[in-house]
């Protein structure tokens, strides 16, 4: 398949009257034109149905979440077990967190990427407090070697072989979103193993953007969004992972609700939580339909487009966009060069001017995403990006005096 073969699925935003270089899908995805179509589907229902539409909708409210499972299992490279939609990024990560990060008066600490994502700095910085840690004591920031932007996995090795015995939890990007790496996820898997360390990852860049096998990689846990590349609107809901080995073992703590509850007996309303075996058995409440439609109508999509075949048509087209920016005058990249350690997204360091640069992209019709001090990020989501917006975006690059 070539990059941008479905774009005519998507709602492309308009700028001065005409289809905008839309550059970011690596924070909110575009529109699926079934979107509207399936979420009217369920208001409809709602409206004509009422509380029967849990039973008797034409997509049944009661089990809407497994609609979405198998679609997800693909996309991640798990066992429909091990699999779940729900919640939001982070509310999932201090779940699967309350259930993973036992620590001990001996193994406590927390590693992290010292560049990870603000939200996850905070959510385990305030895991370590609630058990009682200083921050400054509990976290591991894993650190780029001096000069350097990217992370390497020598220096994460020297980090375990020094503090291994102290680390409880490890707990990364598995795509950076600030540089755009593609990190080595099952090596760090395997590392974190050695030293007995549980292995999560935060997939929000990950997820609908690279294959992955997490599965096979033996990861034990991970967590991602759906509004970036799974396309299902602002704020959308999220996703978990978790290993079988952990989700069949029912004595596995957990922050409970009633969704997570035996499916059979959940409403007698009387019984003992019996959680479900899997990631189901870490829900908590009923889950909310309407953004679920939205995802059902993206995740067709990912079903029809297969992951590998978009990962292949990204490789493409952003080692096009690569060739063309490595010799600016005006830009470095941070993202790697190694297109096994990238996926959809170049990070572009502008020394000078960065901000009026990025200005004189978007009134060009460039909608792209800038981060401070002077990073402008740029995703080629292969759904719907075409060659042609990424020789568009090279050529107002080379213009800009």
């Amino acid at each position: 398949m070539t990059s941008g073969q479905y774009r005519d699925q998507f709602h492309i935003p308009q700028v001065n009257g005409k289809d905008s270089i839309y550059l970011c899908g690596n924070s909110l995805g575009l529109q699926p034109r079934k979107v509207k179509e399936y979420v009217n589907e369920t208001l409809e229902d709602w409206a004509t149905l009422g509380v029967e539409g849990h039973l008797h909708a034409r997509h049944p409210w009661l089990p809407y979440h497994e609609f979405l499972t198998q679609s997800t299992a693909r996309l991640v490279g798990a066992n429909t077990s091990e699999v779940v939609v729900m919640n939001s990024l982070t509310v999932n990560l201090h779940l699967l967190m309350a259930s993973f990060y036992k620590p001990t008066p001996e193994r406590y600490k927390i590693l992290i990427e010292s560049d990870a994502f603000p939200s996850d700095r905070y959510a385990v910085a305030s895991q370590a407090k609630w058990h009682g840690y200083e921050e400054d004591d509990a976290i591991v920031l894993w650190r780029p070697r001096p000069g350097q932007h990217l992370v390497d996995l020598e220096e994460l090795e020297d980090i375990l072989r020094m503090e291994g015995e102290q680390i409880a939890m490890i707990l990364v990007g598995g795509v950076n979103y600030y540089t755009g790496q593609y990190l080595n996820i099952p090596e760090i898997t395997r590392l974190g193993h050695e030293h007995d360390i549980i292995v999560g990852f935060d997939l929000a860049h990950a997820t609908g953007n690279v294959d992955m096998k997490l599965h096979d990689w033996d990861v034990d846990f991970a967590a991602w969004c759906g509004y970036k590349y799974l396309n299902s609107g602002p704020g959308s809901l999220g996703g978990i992972y978790i290993h079988d080995r952990h989700g069949e073992d029912l004595s596995v703590p957990r922050l409970s609700g009633w969704w997570g509850h035996n499916k059979t007996t959940r409403f007698r309303m009387r019984d003992e939580f019996d959680p479900l075996p899997g990631a189901e058995g870490w829900q908590l409440s009923n889950p909310p339909i309407l953004p679920m439609a939205a995802m059902r109508a993206s995740m067709e999509l990912f079903d029809q487009a297969g992951i590998q075949h978009l990962r292949k048509a990204s490789r493409g087209t952003v080692q096009y966009l690569y060739d063309a920016l490595s010799s600016s005058e005006k830009i470095k990249i941070l993202t790697p060069k190694n297109p096994e350690e990238r996926g959809s997204q170049l990070s572009l360091l502008v020394e000078e001017d960065g901000r009026q640069l990025f200005d004189h992209l978007t009134n060009q019709g460039v909608i792209a995403d800038w981060r401070e001090p002077n990073v402008i990020r740029i995703a080629a989501a292969p759904l719907y990006n075409t060659l042609e917006d990424i020789e568009q975006f090279v050529s107002l690059i080379e213009s800009y005096k």
